[in-house]
């Protein structure tokens, strides 16, 4: 069993909070933070705005994120949080704090998994002030809240342990990315000077949609069939599904407009976000989202599914609505589509497929190991399992 060492939140170091406007945006200079760039203990920069260095250094005066210092939501995202990297020139953003680690009290890497562990989340949950406008971090008592944690050299040992499971995510994050840009770039080299073709998508796939079971009727839903909505596409890590936040009963399937689409279907979403995609890993039924494509001749079906991707800036030009963009299946099925010789076409298919199997056992192997991660973080930061014994199921996966 683990010591564990009564303390407060205040005592682990120094909090600050972001400035309660918001500057100029730009399109480079140093990165404005934002709280939806935290995703479940990473910052994903590529959600963060710009702003010019005279804002920088306004907005700073207080307090400028330095690498180690603990990122976190104190209004509507409550619980999200992540460590400022290294490198990185930064701002708080507006509705974002941060917590400066004492490193003679707290390792940094020990401090993230320990917010974000379900004994830190029920610490949230108790102190959340539910206001008339958003949930919120009452900052000015944060400090004083009460808490346990290990020694230094337990947290140390622990965020190793648990370390080793992210940078291994991080690694398969790296090659899932450089799969399928390597396989954007064969095709743009393959299509290179080529015109569109006489045959249109409707004439060379079966170009389909979906359907919502009606949501009151219970026996239409938790099934054991996969249901895609655009929400499960666009949180991918990569063009792959392989789950789905909700599943229908095949009851709810037959009583919908969906059919069951076999694994390797193209899922386009053609409804206000238009053109974030996925290859199916399973058979899967889709809402009323997408727009699914799967070519009369299989060998077609990566050709068809980079053809798309490549054309989402048309796509988009020829949708409408008055509430949001919308890309009928109609208008889909008379795009004209790029055909070369069918020997260049099955010659390309046959270098990416094994390209998009990796990239996709990546997202698989990630899934696992994030789950283990996720079922020893509780366990470790509570003292219930030994580091020792950690380290063996670790080694397991990794």
């Amino acid at each position: 069993m683990l010591k564990m060492k009564s303390t407060t939140v205040g005592a682990l170091g120094d909090l600050f909070d972001g400035p309660h406007a918001t500057p100029t945006r730009r399109s480079d200079g140093p990165y404005f933070l934002n709280i939806a760039s935290l995703k479940s203990g990473r910052l994903d920069l590529t959600e963060s705005d710009h702003v010019s260095k005279e804002d920088f250094e306004r907005w700073t005066r207080r307090v400028t994120p330095c690498a180690g210092d603990l990122l976190f939501s104190y209004e509507t995202r409550l619980g999200e949080a992540a460590l400022m990297p290294e490198g990185v020139t930064a701002c708080l953003g507006r509705r974002m704090a941060l917590l400066r680690p004492d490193r003679s009290v707290v390792d940094p890497r020990f401090l993230l998994y320990f917010y974000l562990s379900p004994s830190f989340q029920r610490i949230i949950a108790t102190n959340t002030i539910h206001g008339a406008t958003v949930p919120r971090i009452g900052l000015s008592t944060m400090s004083q809240w009460e808490i346990e944690i290990p020694t230094l050299a337990e947290q140390q040992a622990i965020a190793e342990v648990l370390g080793a499971l992210d940078e291994k995510i991080a690694t398969n994050s790296r090659t899932l990315h450089l799969c399928v840009e390597l396989c954007d770039a064969k095709f743009a080299h393959a299509v290179n000077g080529m015109h569109l073709g006489n045959k249109t998508f409707g004439e060379i796939a079966e170009v389909s949609g979906g359907g919502t079971p009606r949501t009151a009727v219970e026996e239409y839903w938790k099934g054991e069939i996969l249901w895609a909505t655009p929400t499960d596409v666009t949180g991918l890590a990569g063009p792959y599904l392989s789950s789905t936040s909700r599943m229908i009963t095949q009851a709810g399937l037959d009583s919908c407009a969906s059919t069951l689409y076999p694994r390797g279907s193209i899922l386009m979403t053609s409804r206000a976000t238009i053109g974030a995609f996925a290859i199916a890993q399973s058979p899967v039924a889709v809402n009323q989202g997408f727009i699914v494509v799967n070519a009369k001749d299989p060998r077609y079906q990566l050709w068809l599914f980079h053809e798309m991707r490549a054309r989402v800036a048309e796509f988009v030009s020829h949708a409408n609505g008055a509430t949001f963009l919308e890309l009928s299946r109609g208008r889909f099925k008379q795009f004209r589509v790029r055909i070369p010789d069918v020997e260049l076409v099955y010659s390309f298919s046959r270098e990416v497929e094994p390209l998009h199997a990796l990239a996709s056992q990546m997202i698989s192997e990630s899934r696992k190991m994030a789950n283990v991660r996720d079922e020893l973080l509780p366990l470790l930061v509570s003292g219930k399992v030994r580091v020792q014994d950690a380290v063996k199921v670790v080694e397991g996966v990794v």
